[in-house]
């Protein structure tokens, strides 16, 4: 234990060190932050707000659109205030509240997108018992297992990270805290705790996303027997979802299933499903989703309406 304590933070080399491309890159994933915590806050408040959009694929896009929030915001704040900064760091505390809070979140996701492609492949192929396997306490249930999947899969990553000693590298060339860049700093062998690693993280990506792109190969293939109507919003909704588990799960691959090391493209990987999937997933959703649309030109006319009505309150007063 005494070992770790001579690395008491890390010194985090960022996306670059020239800090005129630090300024550009500070507004542009501020602007991205924003963005993203306001396109996923909308598609919450739609939801909320919308009688017509009371069932489970609602349901679980809320949560997903809230675990987008929090992911951001566990990476873009801390890293985009960092372009602000000649040497950024981060103590090891934070590093491992990081560390865990990113694994948990994004696990966890991993995990709803299962129950969302279940819920979809339950409403395409089995639409009459829609209703009885798709029930309330069953949405709640997969909820929860998403979580409880999450929490397990980060918890093992922290056990990991904390039982290495850190006795005196601290320069870390990235800038967020991950367990490729923390095992490289490691004092110890790390090969044997490299392929727990991969069996973890990397195991866990590899087979859902095969399970993914099953299911929703059975999916598109029922589609067959739909009418057009049918076939054409089943397909739209599917094909959202197939982006998504794209986006999420190529780089996911990448970046864990292979031996312990750094490549110069993992930043780049990063700072895709850390700040640009967060806010691609709001957009991917509404654009191809008629449902969607509707209910938020349904509720913003209410607001507008509404706040017409105040108005004109107070001005004939």
């Amino acid at each position: 234990m005494g070992n770790r304590n001579n690395v008491t933070e890390f010194v985090l080399l960022g996306l670059t060190r020239n800090p005129e491309v630090q300024k550009i890159l500070f507004a542009l994933f501020l602007i991205i932050y924003l963005s993203t915590i306001a396109g996923n806050i909308l598609i919450i408040m739609t939801v909320i707000g919308s009688k017509s959009l009371r069932s489970p694929m609602y349901f679980f896009l809320t949560f997903l659109s809230s675990m987008d929030v929090i992911y951001a915001t566990i990476f873009v704040p801390k890293m985009t205030l960092d372009m602000l900064y000649e040497k950024a760091t981060i103590s090891f505390q934070a590093c491992m509240v990081q560390l865990f809070l990113g694994h948990m979140v994004g696990g966890a996701e991993i995990f709803l997108l299962v129950s969302m492609a279940y819920d979809r492949y339950v409403a395409i192929c089995k639409p009459l018992y829609y209703l009885v396997m798709m029930r309330w306490r069953v949405c709640f249930l997969l909820l929860g297992v998403s979580w409880i999947g999450g929490f397990m899969h980060s918890l093992v990553q922290l056990l990991v990270i904390i039982s290495l000693p850190f006795c005196g590298p601290n320069i870390m060339d990235h800038f967020l805290c991950d367990m490729y860049p923390l095992l490289e700093l490691s004092c110890t062998d790390t090969y044997i705790i490299g392929i727990s690693v991969v069996a973890n993280g990397g195991a866990i990506c590899i087979i859902i996303f095969v399970l993914l792109l099953i299911s929703y190969g059975v999916i598109l293939h029922s589609l067959k027997s739909q009418s057009s109507e049918g076939r054409q919003k089943a397909l739209s909704t599917c094909i959202s979802h197939i982006t998504v588990v794209v986006f999420f799960f190529v780089p996911c691959i990448f970046m864990y299933v292979r031996p312990v090391s750094t490549f110069p493209i993992d930043k780049s990987l990063t700072v895709f499903y850390t700040i640009i999937t967060p806010m691609l997933n709001p957009l991917i959703y509404t654009l191809r989703n008629r449902e969607m649309k509707n209910a938020m030109r349904k509720l913003w006319n209410r607001k507008v309406m509404s706040s017409c009505k105040i108005t004109n309150v107070f001005t004939n007063q």
